[in-house]
């Protein structure tokens, strides 16, 4: 009789990103070696973050850098260290023309000019949670460029709808690292083994649940929300849904993703158009919703359709489980007066 301990040290360990890309290629959009070659920086780019990350308290990388990104918020040395990581793989990688990043305050142009993509994308999400130890992520975009090659990027290559995102992603950096990732044709888990340094398909064929029992938002500024979503959450109380609020939007859309659920930013008399950028967050984050059965809007229009017109914008956000998403834009759109 076999020995059941050694059968499981032969187990096969599954299918590695760079197979996956490689055998899935033909199902793509856009399927062209650039592509894969472009999610293989994206991938080591992440792999040296993960280990800077876990290593941040023992060579004092955490905590504040001491100065401010373009959005007036304090960078973190973590912020700071993603950012070139990121920057640097993919200049060198060659397969990307320009990259918009949270912490820049405009476009890089790499110089890869005969390049045919770009890249959007938020280096730490929830960077202030590292020195407490919380989980953060990467946030990823890529679209294909409107000019032609070999010429210069302009800003009608990066100011695109997130309808038009060839592939989009995060990495999640937690108890243990996930690359999560569409390319258009469903979203795929791959879980990070350090010991040999690759990501293994985990979550194939990953679907958000129609509907769920959590609700993420801050409710600290219940005050400063409108009507209608002091409406849906007092709704979510009086249903005795869990308030699942973590502060790092990978983390709490991750959960979400695999449960259930809603994750909300909505519009304050502080940030009058939400806080959550449209290019690094919300577009990423909402294909990758629509991909997993789920749906993302401002709470009167789908995300995805929204033409930006500057680097930064923001606007608010609802995105998770479509029936949930639904309910609260119904409450939003109706004009009942919220009860005493």
């Amino acid at each position: 009789m076999a020995d059941k301990n050694f059968e499981k040290l032969i187990l096969p360990m599954g299918t590695t990103l760079d197979r996956f890309i490689m055998r899935n290629q033909a199902h793509f959009p856009y399927a062209t070696g650039e592509l894969s070659q472009l999610l293989r920086d994206i991938a080591l780019a992440s792999k040296i973050v993960n280990r800077e990350i876990n290593r941040a308290g023992l060579i004092n990388i955490a905590g504040s850098y001491g100065s401010n990104n373009a959005h007036g918020e304090e960078q973190q040395k973590l912020d700071v260290v993603a950012n070139v990581r990121f920057s640097r793989a993919l200049r060198n990688g060659g397969e990307a023309c320009a990259i918009i990043s949270e912490e820049d305050d405009d476009m890089v142009i790499t110089g890869n000019n005969a390049s045919k993509y770009v890249v959007a994308i938020d280096p730490l999400d929830g960077s202030s949670n590292i020195d407490v130890n919380v989980a953060v992520g990467t946030i990823f975009s890529i679209y294909r460029r409107r000019t032609p090659v070999n010429t210069t990027p302009t800003m009608e290559d990066v100011l695109q709808a997130g309808r038009w995102q060839v592939a989009a992603g995060y990495i999640l950096y937690g108890s243990s690292t996930m690359l999560v990732l569409t390319t258009g044709k469903g979203v795929h888990g791959f879980t990070y083994e350090p010991s040999l340094g690759e990501y293994y398909l985990s979550h194939p064929d990953m679907r958000i649940p129609e509907t769920g029992t959590i609700y993420s938002v801050n409710e600290g500024l219940l005050p400063d929300f409108e009507p209608g979503v002091q409406r849906y959450l007092e709704y979510c109380r009086a249903k005795r849904y869990s308030g699942r609020y973590i502060g790092s939007f990978v983390a709490d859309f991750h959960r979400n993703l695999f449960k259930g659920g809603i994750f909300m930013y909505p519009a304050t008399a502080k940030h009058p158009t939400g806080k959550l950028r449209i290019m690094y967050e919300c577009n990423p984050l909402a294909f990758l919703a629509e991909q997993a059965g789920g749906k993302a809007t401002t709470g009167t229009e789908r995300i995805l359709e929204i033409q930006p017109t500057s680097l930064h914008q923001r606007v608010p956000l609802y995105i998770g489980s479509r029936q949930m998403v639904e309910h609260a834009e119904a409450l939003l759109q109706a004009e009942v007066p919220v009860r005493a």
